[in-house]
């Protein structure tokens, strides 16, 4: 028995499933997950010290790669003047400065733990802000475990073919409206509907957790004119697009203003950050200046905050994120000539340090699209690549993501065995 298997039986005894987040039990893909021990530039360690090119990157925030010399030093110096005050601390100004330097929609932040308590924290805010209960997202879309939002979630909720969770009482989700991604005239009939009692629409303005999805030329335009002309307050989760895609995150890329933006992930450099901002007009309505409350004792912990603040300065120096694109798409675009080669129907996508697999001929525009793909072929996949030691994300449902760190060893190491997978797919 391998450790891995000896620690998953351990797990299983102890933790629901063996594991702390579902997508990591392998459920989708089968198999045992691996435990990891360590972590370095692009490679992770396993607990039977076997060594993979990581293509998850803790889901996104290890742009740098993993254990940055620089962010952990920032760290264990953080550390060494305490775990945690309940108090400000100067760190925590100059993380929320540097974010709306960065992200000038950001007028004003607070920072809190998670994603999904920056999505939670914003939506209640546009309630709010508006005084109206009816909310907008877009199915395929994931902004976290709050009650509301569990409606036709994307990320591990679609992985296990469950659109809703038990433990939701129906009341929870009656002022949610799910529409399709890219499907603007269902915005538009939605809020000729109920326009004067939508708060907000909230989007992955790329979406990566039903895979990568692009938004469609004038989506997001149109979603924007659709919210100023009613009233109702636009939210883009940039929980996972946040400093992963642009300097300015996907807004930075698309040209479109948001009232409101979450983040997390990259602004953590891998410790547990969020937040959330906007309009200063709209975030004075959060306590203690406003009646929205919102609260976390370990918000803006110095620890996270120092490696954030660390992350973030690096990843301005100058020519970053022409280069992670660069490494992206080389990526993407040797898996799909190989796949080719092979005889396999593979389409692929890059979008900054992002990237989407589909096995179908090509790039999906919504959730149906992404879950019409051939989800047996991307198991045999995904397999075959992790006995070559490349790990990517254990579901079909989910994008990858390259660092700077890796390099063309990584990469070209990663490709060849591609050409190894996609030829034994292609001849079975």
């Amino acid at each position: 028995m391998t450790r891995n298997t000896e620690l998953f039986e351990r797990a299983s005894n102890i933790i629901p499933g063996g594991v702390n987040s579902p997508v990591r039990a392998f459920r989708s893909v089968g198999g045992t997950p691996a435990f990891i021990e360590r972590a370095q530039g692009p490679y992770i360690w396993d607990a039977d010290n076997t060594r993979y090119i990581d293509y998850i990157g803790s889901w996104g925030p290890a742009i740098l790669g993993h254990a940055h010399p620089e962010v952990v030093k920032a760290v264990q110096e953080a550390a060494a003047n305490g775990l945690s005050f309940g108090a400000p601390t100067e760190a925590e100004i100059e993380l929320a400065e540097l974010i709306s330097q960065r992200v000038p929609s950001m007028e004003k932040v607070r920072l809190v733990s998670s994603g999904t308590e920056a999505t939670m924290s914003a939506i209640r805010l546009a309630r709010g802000a508006t005084g109206r209960d009816k909310i907008v997202k877009f199915e395929g879309c994931y902004h976290g475990h709050a009650d509301s939002l569990l409606v036709k979630a994307g990320s591990g909720m679609l992985t296990f073919g469950n659109p809703t969770s038990a433990g939701v009482p129906a009341e929870f989700i009656q002022h949610t409206m799910v529409l399709d991604y890219n499907d603007l005239n269902a915005v538009e009939q939605a809020f000729k509907q109920a326009g004067d009692d939508i708060a907000c629409v909230i989007i992955e303005p790329a979406a990566g957790n039903m895979n990568l999805v692009r938004p469609a030329e004038g989506f997001l335009e149109g979603l924007r004119e659709l919210c100023t002309q009613y009233g109702a307050l636009l939210i883009f989760d940039e929980v996972m697009t946040g400093f992963r895609v642009g300097p300015r995150s996907m807004q930075g890329l698309c040209g479109v203003t948001p009232d409101l933006t979450t983040l997390a992930k990259v602004i953590g450099g891998g410790m547990p950050v969020g937040a959330f901002g906007g309009q200063a007009g709209v975030m004075d309505h959060v306590a203690p200046l406003g009646s929205v409350y919102q609260a976390g004792t370990l918000s803006g912990n110095p620890v996270a905050v120092a490696a954030g603040l660390a992350t973030l300065r690096l990843t301005a120096q100058p020519g970053f994120y022409d280069d992670l694109a660069a490494a992206t798409a080389r990526l993407t675009l040797g898996l799909s000539e190989r796949a080719k080669a092979a005889g396999v129907t593979l389409a692929t996508d890059a979008l900054g340090g992002m990237f989407g697999l589909y096995f179908r001929e090509t790039v999906p525009t919504s959730f149906a699209e992404v879950a019409a793909s051939n989800t047996e072929q991307f198991n045999q996949f995904f397999h075959g690549m992790l006995a070559q030691g490349v790990h990517l994300a254990p579901s079909a449902f989910e994008a990858g993501f390259v660092s700077a760190a890796h390099d063309n060893t990584a990469i070209d190491a990663t490709l060849q065995a591609a050409e190894t997978v996609l030829t034994t797919m292609g001849q079975s």
